[in-house]
């Protein structure tokens, strides 16, 4: 059945070539009990393992019922293991995690048997040797012969033809030895049991056969008892382990080896959580960078803000707004965000006293002032900036006895009387002040002004009405009657007859969105002698040339509906998604955050360019410092990998089964950081550096950090995998026993 012609066996080290054995020839049968012996250094073990396809062999054949395998592919040896070895070694090799069920079942789930096609078989194998009361027992609480009898027991599992043992009695008593020698002599009627001692006497009254080698060669070969010739040898029927085998055995070794476990978890513990530190880091200093930008056209670069026009260019109607506000992330809409982004300054020009600033809701007002009280007047507002602020902080009473006016900076002039009456300290870059709805209209009617455009027609002819020249400027005047027009005396040479009386004066408002128009005549002329009378006014020259209309007449020039919004989420991670939805209800969409500029933007690309270098730096270090620790702790699991491959396991699947096992413990490593940082968030673990971090990352950076982890985890058992993988089961075994 087994034949070798002229086979020898050579190691390299170092330049220097050995023999293990030379030129062997020997042609074994089944039904053979064949004792290999000889002295320390002769060859035996080495021809052993040859046999048993766990080493190589350099020259010479070996046959397999005929074929020869000095062609053998590594996988093909794998095969030949399959289906025609039982391997029984003087160091048991067995895993000592398991029970003596679970080291039986090892070798049958291997060659492809499912869990539950197996319980009866094993039960009744461990019952042969009289191991079936300790099925249940770890190997590792065994005495030798009986850990001896398992290995017989998981040899016997594979009902290969063929079993091989290398001194199976060398660490035994004689009772136990006596034992296993007789179960080997039993299956050996219809097996091929060859095994190698230096204690011939022994084993003398169960061998059929002895061979002694001396310096790599065979000196005798001696048949002791003539053995049936009719024996017809057969292969182990084994198929390709099962996944739900793999997995079973996968996660069996995971936790069979508490110490371990702990250890390993330790590990990916620490790497998921600086994984999740370095790239929050990143992703903070990268939005607070961000945050630094600048944009000339908006004044309120808040992030979280959204600014909104329709597609269509219409106003917004209340079914709209209500649509916007039904959105989850919507925290609060601001209607007219012109008030966002247009500056005012409140002036008493008897103290010099000038605040700038923007204009905000009182009803967004939170809290309470910290200087003064607050407003009981539509007039009345308070004011919020930075505690260390001079004026703030040094002139606070001063603000707060003051009389101020709003100054119409495009036209020059000062708008009604306010008081400021309480004090509000925030982390704000310039003053904010929280006005009513009457402050708040009087500004919006000053930004619609400003980002209109007036026109008129008198006497057939076009005139712009600009902004900085008085000039045929047209103004609101409360002492001027609805529908009427007071002008300049100094521009009636532009009517016939040089009176304008009674001449219509059609105007028209335009700009980005509408055109709104409206007509007054006019009823009188202003000189300087009648200028006040008629307009109320002092400081005729710096009035002359204006025409001054009611301010209702003014007002119908601009449409009080809404063409541009802003709103701000709650959660600026999630503004892309509420971006989406905005769009969905057909509005255009403006994210400031993607509008902002810097200064030094050369100098932040090339920072963030080092932070991405850096953060892969780290994750490469992270990565060799995290395999180096593994292997240590793995270094216990060479031998159990080199045994699984002994017994029938390609590459491929012990690879598989280190994946799984690394799979799962990084897993459940990073399930517990984001469980813990789950119990962060909710206030139920409080660490407020974590949970500032733990705003910075969305789910999609979750999901990187876990695709990271788990490249990291592949890389390192691949890595392992190579350093105990890369040379013959024998070998590596050799190196670790």
């Amino acid at each position: 059945m087994l034949k070798l012609k002229d086979v020898s066996k050579f190691y390299y080290n170092k330049g220097i070539i050995t023999a293990g054995f030379t030129k062997v020839s020997v042609d074994f049968k089944l039904g053979e009990f064949v004792v290999i012996t000889g002295e320390s250094g002769s060859g035996k073990s080495t021809l052993l393992n040859v046999l048993s396809g766990t080493d190589s062999y350099e020259e010479g054949e070996m046959y397999i019922n005929g074929v020869e395998t000095s062609h053998y592919t590594e996988a093909e040896f794998e095969d030949y293991r399959k289906k025609y070895i039982g391997n029984i070694f003087q160091n048991f090799n067995l895993v000592n995690s398991y029970s003596v069920y679970q080291n039986v079942e090892l070798v049958l789930l291997i060659n492809g048997y499912t869990k539950k096609d197996i319980k009866e078989k094993i039960n009744n194998i461990l019952k042969e040797v009289d191991l079936y009361r300790f099925r249940r027992t770890k190997v590792s609480k065994l005495s030798g012969g009986q850990k001896q009898r398992v290995a017989i027991a998981r040899a016997l599992a594979k009902e290969t033809p063929i079993i091989i043992a290398d001194e199976p009695t060398g660490n035994l008593d004689s009772r136990s030895a006596k034992s296993v020698l007789e179960i080997l002599h039993k299956i050996s009627k219809d097996k091929l049991v060859i095994i190698v001692t230096h204690n011939y006497d022994q084993v003398e009254e169960y061998a059929t056969r002895k061979i002694k080698m001396h310096d790599g060669r065979i000196i005798e070969d001696k048949v002791l008892v003539k053995t049936k010739q009719d024996i017809v040898p057969e292969a182990s029927k084994y198929a390709n382990i099962t996944f739900l085998s793999k997995l079973r055995i996968g996660l069996r070794n995971t936790f069979n080896i508490i110490p371990k476990f702990l250890l390993t978890f330790l590990v990916y513990f620490f790497m998921v959580a600086a994984l999740l530190s370095e790239y929050s880091s990143f992703k903070k200093a990268d939005y607070e960078s961000g945050k630094m930008g600048y944009n000339g056209y908006f004044q309120n670069t808040d992030d979280r803000r959204i600014v909104l026009q329709k597609n269509d260019k219409s106003y917004f109607t209340d079914e709209d707004y209500e649509k916007i506000k039904s959105l989850s992330n919507i925290d609060y809409i601001v209607k007219d965000d012109l008030l966002l982004d247009n500056a005012i300054s409140f002036v008493n020009e008897e103290t010099n006293l000038y605040l700038y600033g923007t204009a905000k809701d009182i009803n967004r007002f939170t809290g309470s002032v910290d200087v003064g009280r607050t407003p009981q007047n539509e007039n009345e507002i308070i004011i919020a900036g930075f505690k260390e602020d001079y004026y703030i902080s040094q002139m606070a009473d001063q603000i707060l006895e003051s009389n101020l006016q709003l100054q119409n900076m495009m036209r020059g002039e000062y708008v009604g009387s306010y008081r400021i009456v309480g004090i509000k300290y925030e982390d704000i870059n310039q003053y904010a002040f929280y006005c009513s709805d009457a402050v708040l209209q009087v500004v919006k009617d000053m930004a619609d002004d400003y980002y209109s455009s007036i026109e008129f027609t008198l006497s057939g002819k076009k005139y712009k009405s600009e902004k900085w020249n008085t000039y045929m400027q047209i103004v609101a005047n409360v002492n001027i009657p609805k529908g009427e027009a007071y002008v300049s005396a100094d521009i009636t040479y532009l009517c016939s007859n040089y009176s304008c009386r009674n001449k219509v004066i059609s105007m028209t408002n335009s700009n980005i969105y509408y055109e709104q128009s409206n007509e007054v005549k006019i009823t009188k002329s202003y000189n300087k002698n009648n200028f006040n009378s008629l307009t109320g006014l002092k400081k005729y020259d710096e009035h002359n040339g204006k025409i001054f209309v009611n301010p209702d007449d003014y007002e119908a020039l601009f449409n009080k509906n809404y063409f541009q919004s802003s709103v701000f989420v709650k959660d600026v991670k999630e503004i892309y998604n509420t971006e989406k939805k905005l769009q969905d209800l057909n509005i255009k969409t403006l994210l400031i955050k993607d509008t902002l500029a810097n200064w030094d933007e050369g100098v932040s690309q090339v920072l963030r360019i080092m932070q991405v270098v850096v953060t892969i730096v780290l994750i490469i270090v992270m990565f060799f410092i995290s395999y180096f620790i593994i292997k240590i702790i793995l270094k216990s699991r060479n031998i159990y990998f080199t045994t699984i491959r002994i017994l029938g396991a390609s590459k491929k699947v012990s690879k598989q089964l280190l994946d799984i096992e690394l799979l799962t413990v990084s897993n459940l490593a990073y399930i517990i950081v984001i469980g813990f940082l789950l119990l962060v968030h909710y206030n139920i673990v409080n660490l407020s550096y974590i949970k500032d971090l733990m705003t910075y990352i969305s789910i999609r950076d979750y999901i990187l950090i876990y695709i990271i982890l788990i490249l990291m985890t592949e890389l390192i058992s691949s890595k392992f995998a190579k350093s105990i993988f890369k040379k013959s089961a024998m070998k590596t075994f050799n190196e670790e026993v």
